[in-house]
């Protein structure tokens, strides 16, 4: 062989040898991102009648494991406080059901440090993050109340064949819940007992609403594709679907504590599981979201169908049909139906938002001066909305050691938004992502995290002033 010959040779040889080299780069690069895209796939590969079949197989196992996680981690019995209901008769529940860890008491835990707790491992279970019910797959989960009462009068069907609602239904809001309006104070509740659908809500409301308001409202309870529940056979529905209506989740302008992930995190096991706020009182509200700190309602309106439908991913949204709404006529008019969602009646308070003394008891009175005093919880929540209209850390995490717990990673949660407290008892569970069942185990929570060290006796009149805000 000549010398331009083997020249020849060896260049190929080298050729050859780097191109195995930046394939088996190319390899490991992918091997390392995969599962930590920000994006979900978009072309399936499975049948739909596949992707039914198993997954209604796997779905005993799922729910079975996330209802023994709940029944560590809480009492779930039913037992509601006499003489205490939400507005249409709904029964309060009752006590602190988050389960201590064994041989503590909520004294020993509040005198301790927050390393204490976390070296020894006695941060509560129940006052960790909650997973959804199924978090690597996540999505909109509806309690089944809803989901029979839509398929009722619209015979749209919201079951998802993967997964059930987890929380039981004592522990939830009172459904159809009342509809109170800033504009028409005189009328007092104005669903008539009952949910709002489209095939309703114009003989509901035709002459209390003016024409604006009206399309808002019909727009609100209007079904938009979504991420679970679409025409497409990427869905969590036996049949094509029509989508989820934003009263699906904000039933009557309030909650069902409908479920579902944040979709502003990756990867996903860090997506929080968000409980349903209320919309009652938005008009009072300066920051949207719960973690996204959105300024106006109808920046949350719009952000809710373009991104919050599919889990914030724009290209799974273009895939399943995102309803892109008319920011100047549609999602104003839909924002001047929510700016008018009142807060419920609270009998007991002066129109400066405190308790008036001949109205109130003694220990509603003392509750108040624990709220605004040694409890701090005016700090956040001032009257008289109860909202400093802020965000907070309460860096939870310094009590416990990341875990993954049923595929969430439990970790620092990061700001939150301050919630309105009026009308708290009506808006069960607690804390963005409702892991606390009750307000008693909402006391423990901030009591144990701000490190106030109320008594048993400042517990109680803190929960019975909470109880007429």
């Amino acid at each position: 062989m000549d010398g331009k010959n083997r020249s020849s040779t060896r260049k190929m040889v080298l050729l050859a040898g780097a191109v195995a080299l930046a394939s088996a780069t190319a390899t490991l690069a992918e091997e390392r991102i995969v599962g930590k895209t920000s994006y979900a796939p978009v072309a399936g590969t499975e049948a739909f009648s596949t992707v039914k079949e198993t997954m209604e197989k796997q779905k005993q196992a799922v729910m079975k494991r996330q209802m023994e996680l709940l029944g560590m981690r809480y009492d779930l019995a039913d037992k509601a406080m006499q003489g205490v209901t939400m507005s249409r008769g709904k029964g309060v529940q009752e006590g602190v059901r988050v389960k201590l860890p064994a041989g503590a008491t909520w004294q020993q835990l509040a005198a301790m440090s927050p390393e204490a707790v976390r070296e020894k491992g006695l941060f509560p279970k129940g006052f960790m993050p909650l997973p959804h019910p199924n978090h690597p797959e996540g999505g909109m989960l509806f309690p089944k109340f809803h989901i029979d009462e839509v398929k009722k009068q619209t015979a749209r069907d919201l079951t998802r064949f993967d997964l059930d609602f987890d929380i039981p239904d004592h522990f939830l809001p009172e459904f159809p819940a009342p509809i109170y309006l800033t504009t028409r104070p005189d009328l007092g509740d104005v669903s008539q007992g009952k949910l709002v659908t489209t095939q309703n809500f114009f003989e509901l409301f035709n002459g209390i609403l003016n024409p604006k308001q009206l399309e808002g409202l019909r727009l609100l309870l209007t079904p938009f594709p979504q991420q679970q529940f679409n025409a497409t056979t990427d869905r969590r529905s036996a049949e094509p679907s029509l989508g989820v209506a934003c009263f699906d989740c904000h039933a009557n302008g309030h909650t069902n504590a409908s479920t579902h992930l944040v979709g502003d995190i990756r990867p996903q096991e860090l997506r929080h599981r968000l409980d349903t706020p209320p919309l009652r009182g938005v008009n009072i509200q300066r920051l949207f979201g719960s973690q996204r700190a959105m300024k106006s309602v109808e920046d949350f309106t719009e952000f809710e169908q373009r991104a919050a439908y599919f889990d914030g991913d724009p290209v799974i949204a273009t895939k399943k049909g995102v309803n892109i709404l008319e920011r100047g006529s549609q999602v104003h008019f839909m924002a001047e139906f929510q700016n008018i969602l009142d807060f419920p009646p609270a009998p007991k308070l002066t129109v400066f938002g405190k308790l008036d003394p001949e109205k109130a008891g003694e220990a509603e009175l003392r509750g108040q001066e624990i709220f605004f005093g040694k409890a701090r919880c005016a700090e956040c929540h001032p009257a008289p909305y109860y909202t400093d209209n802020l965000m907070h850390n309460l860096r939870t995490e310094r009590f416990y050691r990341p875990e993954t717990i049923n595929g969430r990673l439990a970790s620092a949660d990061g700001p939150i938004k301050t919630f309105p407290l009026r009308g708290i008892k009506e808006s069960p569970p607690y804390l963005h992502d409702g892991r606390l069942l009750t307000l008693a185990d909402t006391i423990e929570f901030f009591n144990l995290v701000t490190g106030v060290k109320l008594t048993d006796e400042e517990k109680k009149d803190l929960l019975a002033f909470m109880l007429t805000l």
